[in-house]
């Protein structure tokens, strides 16, 4: 299938891809970081009330859904020396990286109603500044190259390197209240916002330095972008809205990716319950760092081994295959979930010799590394070398995180053919910002969708967050529904993608006409 050469205008040389995955870090570590903040740290550093922390974590987002396709609109339209995109890409990186900063540099004693409208407030802004930099770096990928499977292999080296935020974001749950590294939780967070935000302009210009998205030069169609054509800019915005949203190949990839993503944000959170409350009987000090090394290990096999294979799945088979097959393994994944987490199965695992010799191993190692990560003030990343290791909670982690890893690296690919089938059917100008725009829109309604749903399905389930010893009943329940839950949104998903219909036979003919229309060699 893949036999032919990649042609050398084609190829995304490793610089770009580099620069690249460093902009779609920044795009994971700015929302997971604003997250654990938000959800968490508002409330156990500074007391805001937990209904007021919900109303922070989900209003912006409403004006964040404007913003985009506005956004998108302007990037598809901009004429410029330095291409559509990458003005505001480095603009947007700088402002992002310096109002995440501001935004949490919060005094200690700041009364509650002055931590709400400053958070709220900058928030915005910094939404403004996110949105001028997240939305053109989407576009951007869609247009780095115009070859089926190179399109697959630039989202997958993206994606992993976006992993790597998720490697380091469940780490702030443990970092921040380490009384050996910061004195108080206000100053972990004043210091790690800092530290996120230098992180953002550094590595979220690199895209703009050194990608390179399509020679708009001579593209035709482009609006006018200023005031005086303001009312004709909304206009032509809503009829490419709905234009976009008659194109049957993406709105299948907005549907599987609505329902994968949901039904995994939905949960994502319930693993740390079950693992403290279920695993532990409802002691943080037992528990330890093994949530947060869950969610790592779950990120870093996504990123260096599950990535890797579904872009050789993507090569072998095609993209919706590819999907299709990653999605039911991921299922696979989340049944497996039922033993994994099953405290007596992991309690005889650990008598037994394997269990043993894999504990004392780990022991041996965090022995003689634990003065060290002590001296250098990690000590909140040490092991106990005495301490039982729950093994079994990793087992079903490298089949469920095809899942997401899948996700992303597919959708998006498949995402830059649908632009190619839209200049086909509608012409200039190519709308790569519209729908990354849209797109994006679709995960971050899942993602408001989940955190309403999640505290719903926990009260449901009969979860008591003042109660230290959950009922074996309810943790129950909670485990069925952390497995039914996502499966059930997989399946549906499988469903929605098995008749997409823009094979990678198809997408060739497409870059063919295109190419002959464009009159390019």
């Amino acid at each position: 299938m893949n036999s032919q050469k990649l042609n050398a205008r084609d190829r995304v040389p490793f610089i770009q891809k580099m620069s690249f995955g460093s902009g779609h870090f920044i795009l994971n570590i700015l929302p997971g970081t604003l997250g654990v903040f938000i959800q968490f740290f508002l409330l156990t550093a500074w007391g805001v009330d937990p209904l007021w922390a919900g109303l922070l974590g989900g209003l912006p987002r409403i004006f964040d859904a404007i913003t985009d396709p506005i956004m998108g609109f302007i990037s598809d339209n901009t004429k410029s020396n330095y291409g559509r995109r990458r003005p505001y890409i480095f603009i947007g990186a700088i402002i992002s990286g310096i109002l995440f900063f501001l935004m949490w540099q919060l005094d200690d004693n700041a009364s509650q109603s002055y931590i709400i409208w400053h958070v709220m407030v900058l928030q915005i802004l910094f939404l403004i500044g996110n949105t001028m930099f997240a939305t053109p770096l989407v576009g951007l990928g869609y247009e780095m190259t115009s070859d089926y499977n190179e399109r697959t292999r630039l989202m997958a080296f993206s994606n992993i390197m976006g992993q790597i935020a998720w490697m380091i974001v469940p780490w702030l749950y443990v970092i921040i209240p380490d009384s050996n590294t910061f004195n108080t939780q206000t100053e972990g967070v004043r210091t790690m916002a800092l530290i996120v935000g230098v992180m953002c302009v550094i590595f979220g210009i690199l895209p703009a330095i050194f990608c390179k998205g399509i020679d708009a030069s001579n593209m035709a169609n482009r609006k006018e972008i200023n005031f005086k054509t303001l009312t004709a800019n909304l206009k032509e915005l809503w009829e490419g809205i709905v234009q976009v949203s008659k194109n049957k190949p993406f709105m299948k990839l907005c549907g599987a990716t609505f329902l994968v993503f949901n039904g995994f944000q939905l949960v994502a959170a319930f693993g740390v319950f079950i693992i403290v409350f279920y695993m532990y009987n409802g002691s943080y000090e037992n528990a330890g760092t093994w949530p947060a090394w869950f969610n790592t290990i779950n990120a870093m096999i996504t990123a260096f081994i599950v990535i890797p294979i579904i872009s050789r799945m993507s090569n072998k088979w095609g993209k919706k295959k590819a999907f299709i097959i990653s999605t039911i393994l991921s299922i696979v994944g989340y049944c497996l979930k039922w033993w994994g987490f099953d405290k007596e199965l992991n309690s005889q695992f650990n008598q037994t010799g394997l269990g043993k010799g894999m504990t004392s191993a780990v022991g041996s190692i965090f022995e003689t590394i634990n003065p060290f990560l002590d001296r250098i003030g990690m000590s909140w990343f040490s092991i106990d070398p005495g301490s039982e290791i729950p093994w079994l909670i990793f087992l079903p982690i490298p089949l469920f995180a095809f899942g997401m890893g899948g996700l992303f690296t597919l959708m998006m690919s498949m995402t830059a053919d649908v632009c190619d089938l839209d200049e086909l059917e509608n012409g200039m100008p190519r709308k790569e910002g519209t729908f990354g725009a849209i797109y994006w829109w679709m995960v971050k309604l899942g993602q408001a969708i989940a955190l309403v749903l999640g505290g719903l399905i926990l009260k449901i389930v009969g979860f008591d967050p003042g109660v230290t010893e959950q009922t074996l009943e309810t943790m129950n329940r909670l485990r069925i529904a952390d497995i039914v839950i996502p499966s059930a949104t997989a399946a549906l998903a499988v469903w929605v993608m098995w008749k997409y219909s823009l094979s990678e036979k198809r997408a060739k003919e497409i870059k063919k006409e295109l190419v002959a229309r464009r009159g390019e060699i």
